[in-house]
C-alpha cells in the first residue's frame, strides 16, 4: 500500500537550515508575519504583485505579455523575479518557509505542494476557483488536479503547464543514416541508436542527457531509468536501495551512455543546455521533458519540423515518463490574495493560451494542463508533431506505482518527501561527478546509499 508520509520539513540550502512543523511552531511563525493567513486581502486594481518564477522559455514569454495584457485589463502591476531552476527553488523555499511575504505568487511544482500545504505555507485556492466560473477548473487534466491537491483535499496551486518526459530525435539525421526509431523504444535500442547517430553531422553527438547537479536536474531523468530497470530509491519499508543490482545497472547505463555518446560538458548540462543543443543541431536525440517540444517547434526554431517524438524509453515497465507541473502557488502570508488569484487565473487560463497562440505561435502555448488545448484546431495544427504523444504520456504516468516494486510514497522522478530536496541534491553531485569521470559509479552509489539510509531511518 502506498503511503504518503509528510513530516516536518528540514531543508539544507547553502548552509541555512529551515525547520517548520505543522503545529505550534508554525502557528507562532505565521502570527508574526504581516498578512498571514490572507486575513488582510486586497482585491482592487492598482496593486503591485511580486512573482517569483523559474526562467523556462514559457515563463519568459509570460513576462513579456503581462504588462500589455494582464496589467492593462486589471490595473495590477507585476514585478517578476526570474531565476534558474536550482536557484529559484532555494529562494522560494526560504521565502515561503519563513512566510516573509516578499513574494505573493511563485512557481512551485507537484513535488512541493503536499508538504508546503502541510506546513501552512500556501493559501488554498478552492474558494477562488468556486467564484471564478470562467476559469473552468473541470478543464484541468485530472492527473494535474490530483497532484496539486493536498492530503486535506484542498487545491493549493494551478498549473501553468504540465509535462511528462519523452524522447526527441532528428528525423532528417535518422533518414540520412538509415536509422529507424521504434514507435516505443527500449533503452537498449536508444543506446544503439545514439552510437550510430554520434557524429552524423560535424560536432553532433548521439544524445543529450542531463548531467547537471540538482534533484530536479540529473536526478529526474536518471530516476525514470532506475524505475523502468527495476530499481527504486527505497522499498516499501523505507530501506535504502541505491546499491542494489537494479539501481547500479540503471545508473551505470546512464553514466556510460552520456559519457560515450552524450553532449560535451555533460556535468554542466541541464534542461536549458540540452534544449539549446538540440535547437543548434548539436545532438541527434534528447530524452527530457515534453515541454521542450514547444520551443523546438516554435516558428523561429531552426529545427522546426525536423524532430520526431516517441514515448519515454522503457526496459521492464510499459511506460516510464514522469509527471510534473510548474504551477502557481499563492504564499499564505500574501496580503494581496484577490489580486494574486487574478494573476494565477489569467496565467493558467485558456484565454492566456489563446493569447500566446495568436501573439507568439501555437507551438509555444504552455500546454499539458487543459483538455480544451487538445481540442483546439489551431493548437493541433502547429503542435501535431508532439501534442498526442504528450497527452498520452501525461495520462499514462503513475506516481503511485512507477516501477516494478512497491514504494513507500508517491513520486516518479522524485521521492515525495521534503527531505528529498537535500538527499536528491547530494546524490546528484555524486552522479555528476561520475559523469565527469572523477569517480566510479560504485563509489558514487556507496556514498549515496549512506545518505539515503539516514533519510530512510528518519521515515520509519
Amino acid at each position: 500500500m502506498i503511503r504518503r508520509k509528510l513530516v516536518p520539513l528540514q531543508l539544507r540550502r547553502r548552509g541555512l537550515y529551515v525547520r517548520v512543523g505543522a503545529g505550534v511552531a508554525l502557528t507562532a511563525l505565521l502570527a508574526g508575519c504581516s498578512g498571514a493567513g490572507g486575513a488582510s486581502s486586497s482585491g482592487g486594481g492598482g496593486d503591485t504583485l511580486n512573482v517569483l518564477m523559474v526562467n523556462n522559455p514559457q515563463m519568459i514569454e509570460l513576462q513579456k505579455l503581462t504588462a500589455a495584457n494582464f496589467t492593462k485589463d486589471t490595473g495590477i502591476k507585476v514585478n517578476f523575479t526570474v531565476l534558474p531552476e536550482n536557484d529559484v527553488r532555494d529562494k522560494i523555499t526560504q521565502d515561503f518557509s519563513n512566510q516573509a511575504g516578499h513574494y505573493d505568487v511563485a512557481t512551485i511544482s507537484n513535488y512541493e505542494v503536499p508538504f508546503y500545504a502541510k506546513n501552512g505555507w500556501l493559501h488554498p485556492l478552492d474558494d477562488y476557483v468556486a467564484k471564478d466560473k470562467a476559469f473552468n477548473q473541470g478543464d484541468i487534466l485530472k492527473p494535474l488536479q490530483e497532484s496539486l491537491t493536498a492530503e486535506d483535499g484542498k487545491l493549493y496551486a494551478e498549473p501553468f503547464y504540465g509535462e511528462s518526459s519523452f524522447l526527441m530525435y532528428r528525423k532528417d539525421v535518422f533518414a540520412d543514416k538509415n536509422l529507424t526509431m521504434p514507435a516505443k523504444p527500449t533503452w537498449d535500442q536508444v543506446a544503439d541508436l545514439a552510437a550510430k547517430a554520434d557524429g552524423a553531422k560535424p560536432g553532433m553527438k548521439g544524445i543529450c542527457l542531463r548531467g547537471l547537479p540538482g534533484w530536479g536536474e540529473v536526478i529526474a531523468p536518471l530516476t525514470t531509468v532506475v524505475n523502468t530497470m527495476g530499481g527504486t530509491w527505497f522499498d516499501k519499508d523505507w530501506n535504502a536501495k541505491l546499491e542494489t543490482p537494479e539501481f547500479k545497472k540503471a545508473t551505470q547505463f546512464y553514466v556510460d551512455l552520456v559519457r560515450e555518446h552524450g553532449e560535451a560538458g555533460a556535468p554542466q548540462s541541464g534542461f536549458a543546455e540540452c534544449l539549446n543543443g538540440m535547437t543548434q543541431s548539436k545532438t541527434a536525440m534528447w530524452y527530457d521533458a515534453t515541454s521542450g517540444a514547444g520551443s523546438l517547434e516554435a516558428s523561429n526554431s531552426p529545427v522546426k519540423g525536423k524532430i520526431g517524438y516517441v514515448p519515454a524509453p522503457v526496459d521492464k515497465t510499459d511506460s516510464s515518463g514522469w509527471l510534473y507541473t510548474w504551477a502557481w502557488g499563492m504564499q499564505k502570508a500574501s496580503a494581496k490574495t484577490e489580486s494574486a488569484w487574478k494573476f494565477i487565473s489569467w496565467a493558467s487560463s485558456e484565454k492566456y493560451e489563446n493569447l500566446v497562440g495568436s501573439k507568439i505561435g501555437w507551438a509555444n502555448v504552455p500546454a499539458g494542463k487543459r483538455a480544451s488545448t487538445y481540442a483546439n484546431a489551431d493548437y493541433l495544427k502547429d503542435a501535431s508533431a508532439f501534442a498526442d504523444v504528450t497527452k498520452k504520456a501525461i495520462s499514462s504516468a503513475n506516481p503511485s506505482n512507477p516501477g516494478t516494486q512497491p514504494r513507500p510514497t508517491i513520486g516518479i522522478q522524485f521521492v515525495g518527501i521534503p527531505e528529498f530536496t537535500d538527499l536528491g541534491t547530494k546524490v546528484s553531485q555524486e552522479i555528476s561527478s561520475a559523469i565527469a569521470g572523477k569517480q566510479s559509479v560504485d563509489d558514487a552509489l556507496k556514498t549515496s546509499q549512506a545518505l539515503a539510509e539516514k533519510v530512510g531511518k528518519e521515515q520509519k
